[in-house]
């Protein structure tokens, strides 16, 4: 398994690059579709092959809760569970416990919460995420981190990002010991999580501290916390520098199309993110031309396509028939809007990778904002 530099843009540090993994190759930069609970919602697998999704994520937190590691052990897996045989990557499981357990309490062995679903005592530790992920048998594994809040004293950020990389140590430490591998062999990725919150010193050493560990990737974490955007880039630029240029950088949990573009400028390759399929269960659809409100009532005549770039199964229908499966609450209005939308960040990550192959990723970034951000669609 290897990362591979194939191109970096002339007048940006956008990079195009190729990440092997057990279950296929990923070209860079990527977004990566959300499979929380071992499926994108609403959509077969059969749907993300025809948008050509390179690698999906699972979540190890909501995994573990349901349907269980006995459920999954059953099947070999998480590829042959869900059926999906491309790349999965397995967040840690950190950010679910930060934003959702009901009670929690962080100590060096990890954090003791009780679980959303019944209040039921539970704990996760470093070696207990990536125990629960090598079962998965995910493609790349995280790192077991904490997540600090936005705001946060700078008192509690050192605190949590020191202990984010003791944390990453006894990671590194249950990986050497055990050497797991991804479903059907090969061996498993893992990707360090630079912390630091909105303190500049503090993402240079959390990224050092991984760098001298060595993973197979480097994320950076702790972003689309409720912070402003600007301190958003602030995290890339903090962090990027210190990361190696022959490892695959990641943004963890966001973005909107123009942020996507603007953290690709400054050197990050792979994104995921829920808004894609999050928005479209509430109407709304991206298109290179702004977004699109179907519960606008401008739409209920239009007898146009959602737009002319969309996907093959979406174009034959009307915006007027997509406003009406949603307003009725239809499951296939939220079909074709997450089908549509995850689309069209895959088209735009694709066209991001020609950008940079031909040294005109700046432009085409500034002409993608412009023309989405005029909204004359």
């Amino acid at each position: 398994m290897s990362f591979e530099l194939l191109h970096t843009d002339a007048t940006t540090k956008a990079r195009r690059g190729r990440l092997t993994t057990p279950h296929g190759v990923i070209e860079t930069p990527i977004f990566m579709p959300v499979g929380t609970q071992g499926t994108v919602k609403t959509l077969h697998p059969d749907d993300l092959l025809a948008i050509e999704a390179q690698i999906i994520l699972g979540n190890t937190y909501h995994l573990y809760l349901r349907p269980g590691l006995d459920v999954i052990d059953q099947f070999g897996g998480l590829h042959n569970f869900m059926q999906w045989q491309r790349p999965i990557l397995t967040d840690s499981g950190g950010f679910q416990v930060w934003s959702l357990a009901k009670l929690r309490k962080i100590t060096e062995e990890g954090v003791r919460f009780q679980n959303h679903l019944n209040g039921a005592a539970m704990m996760l530790s470093p070696e207990v995420s990536m125990e629960i992920q090598a079962r998965l048998g995910s493609d790349i594994a995280m790192l077991f981190d904490e997540c600090p809040p936005y705001p946060c004293e700078r008192s509690y950020a050192e605190e949590s990002t020191d202990l984010t990389s003791r944390w990453a140590k006894r990671c590194r430490d249950w990986v050497d010991a055990n050497r797991p591998e991804a479903t059907d062999g090969g061996r498993q990725l893992h990707f360090g999580i630079v912390q630091g919150s909105v303190y500049a010193d503090l993402r240079e050493r959390s990224a050092r501290a991984l760098v001298d560990l060595g993973f197979d990737g480097y994320a950076i974490g702790g972003v689309s916390v409720g912070e402003p955007e600007v301190e958003m880039m602030r995290a890339m630029d903090h962090a990027v520098p210190f990361l190696p240029e022959d490892k695959p950088r990641y943004a963890m949990g966001l973005g909107t199309p123009p942020q996507l573009l603007e953290m690709i400028a400054r050197g990050v390759d792979m994104f995921d993110c829920v808004m894609p399929t999050r928005v479209a269960r509430n109407g709304m659809a991206f298109t290179f031309d702004g977004p699109i409100n179907f519960k606008n009532a401008r739409h209920e005549f239009d007898t146009s396509p959602l737009h002319p770039d969309t996907h093959p199964t979406v174009l034959p229908f009307s915006r007027a028939y997509i406003r009406h499966l949603i307003k009725a609450g239809e499951i296939l209005g939220l079909r074709l809007l997450s089908l549509h939308n995850l689309h069209f960040f895959l088209t735009l990550m694709q066209q991001a990778r020609e950008a940079i192959s031909a040294n005109r990723f700046e432009e085409f970034k500034n002409e993608f904002i412009e023309r989405y951000e005029a909204r004359n669609y």
